[in-house]
């Protein structure tokens, strides 16, 4: 495998607060995502804490809290989710990446649209920023990092394969979250701006 971090860095240098928007899970949903892989790490493989597990719809690169009117982003990202109802994100596909081990999720639709409708808005504020959206549900439950190149991918499948307790786990998607993020090449953490509801959800 490939360091995350080390490639990431390229553009996303370790402690830089970059803005993203998330799909969070509730802690017990978040619970439920991460139990099957609880034996996953390994020196060059850290899990994700499951305080920091997320599923990303957009990643600004680049542009930081500072550098955008957020009241004015968060205005027009409030009147888009207006118009979507909350909906279910099924995960159960654990796959193994050049740099990462993640569980991927269906259904890809409202999923994609409301990452372009925010990769739109974020772009209507006028801000400089690189934007790196997400193609499609998941969720990464551990980043290589250091000593990535170590890790023998026979192993890691058969560890995979050797999980008997059910996969599936699901999350309620009925907010988005607008975050600032950065990572110090081991983990990824951030710090929360706002939610803003789906239709229907109070505030």
């Amino acid at each position: 495998m490939e360091n995350f971090y080390a490639r990431v860095g390229r553009f996303w240098p370790a402690g830089r607060r970059d803005l993203h928007w998330h799909i969070l899970p509730t802690p017990q949903e978040a619970r439920a995502l991460a139990a099957p892989y609880k034996g996953l790490a390994r020196p060059g493989l850290p899990g994700v804490p499951e305080q920091w597990m997320h599923c990303t719809l957009l990643h600004a690169v680049g542009l930081g809290r500072g550098d955008v009117d957020t009241d004015a982003l968060l205005a027009d990202a409030a009147e888009y989710a207006r118009t979507v109802r909350p909906f279910t994100l099924t995960f159960d596909r654990p796959s193994i990446g050049v740099m990462a081990v993640e569980i991927g999720g269906w259904p890809r639709q409202p999923f994609t649209e409301i990452v372009d409708a925010l990769t739109q808005a974020t772009a209507r504020t006028g801000s400089s920023f690189k934007a790196a959206p997400s193609r499609y549900p998941h969720v990464s439950v551990a980043y290589a990092s250091d000593g990535a190149g170590d890790i023998e991918a026979v192993a890691l499948k058969a560890a995979l394969a050797d999980i008997e307790e059910p996969l599936t786990a699901t999350v309620n998607v009925d907010r988005l979250h607008l975050v600032e993020q950065w990572h110090d090449g081991t983990h990824i953490t951030w710090r929360p701006i706002a939610e803003v509801p789906l239709a229907g959800v109070p505030a």
